[in-house]
């Protein structure tokens, strides 16, 4: 990475929490549980590898990595005078940390570029998209996660770290995850493709849909014999965000890949 590269990428971090509406609207944020959930338990893997590498388990899942990369790093002043007033914003804990974890690790990658993070996935671009899809999150005195709509335990970080990888984090898929009202995923038994889905929206009534990669959710009849012994089974938001990702993108990913 250049100088210009590294000036880029610190600046670009710094943006986009700027730009992220921390008490936005709350019917937009509960519009978009779903790609949030997702991608909170994409960020919880991620965290719990780099934690591994690290020895930073003691602090997993919210910490700043670069403590432990590094702990005599210091930020330029600039980067730093910059950052300590926009954690002065009302936030909870967890997020200014990792906000700051996030603007850190840029700055070191830029100084040291030498280090064991080359084969990991980006660690905070989950959660820097959550921010960017909703606000910040909570976490309550039992150790619950609230994304806002949806309340989830974390779970155990070698649970995490073995998980395959939850959703792309490409906007076309995390879009098609989330909409308004209950939603239920279906697909074909046989191949796991395409998906379906059944959505109740709050207004009342009852909508069947079908995911195309090229035209999005088109209406379709074929789901009403889902309740049937027709070849179709339910499958969980993770699944459907995989074969919406198959559909989007291509070939799936391998283990790690962003």
């Amino acid at each position: 990475m250049t100088d210009e590269q590294g000036e880029q990428a610190k600046s670009k971090v710094m943006e986009r929490l700027y730009a992220v509406k921390w008490d936005g609207d709350w019917d937009e944020v509960f519009g978009k549980t779903m790609s949030r959930r997702l991608l909170m338990r994409e960020y919880l893997r991620r965290s719990a590898l780099w934690a591994q590498t690290y020895s930073a388990e003691s602090v997993w899942p919210f910490y700043d990595i670069t403590e432990f990369m590094d702990p005599e790093f210091k930020l330029s002043p600039g980067i730093a005078q910059e950052l300590d007033t926009f954690l002065r914003a009302r936030m909870s804990a967890d997020v200014k940390v990792t906000c700051r974890g996030a603007v850190r690790l840029a700055e070191l990658r830029l100084h040291n570029p030498a280090n064991r993070s080359g084969k990991l996935p980006d660690l905070y671009e989950p959660l820097i998209r959550l921010y960017e899809r909703g606000g910040e999150f909570m976490t309550d005195n039992a150790g619950a996660l609230d994304l806002t709509g949806v309340s989830f335990r974390p779970g155990s970080l070698q649970g995490n770290a073995s998980n395959t990888p939850v959703v792309a984090l490409h906007n076309t898929v995390l879009d098609a995850l989330d909409v308004e009202g209950r939603v239920t995923f279906y697909a074909s038994d046989s191949d796991r493709g395409p998906v379906f889905r059944r959505l109740l929206p709050q207004g009342g009534g009852q909508r069947n849909e079908v995911f195309s990669g090229e035209l999005g959710w088109q209406p379709t009849t074929q789901l009403f014999t889902l309740d049937g012994d027709r070849g179709y089974a339910r499958i969980d938001d993770q699944e459907a965000a995989r074969l919406i990702e198959v559909a989007v993108l291509g070939a799936p990913r391998c283990a790690g890949q962003e």
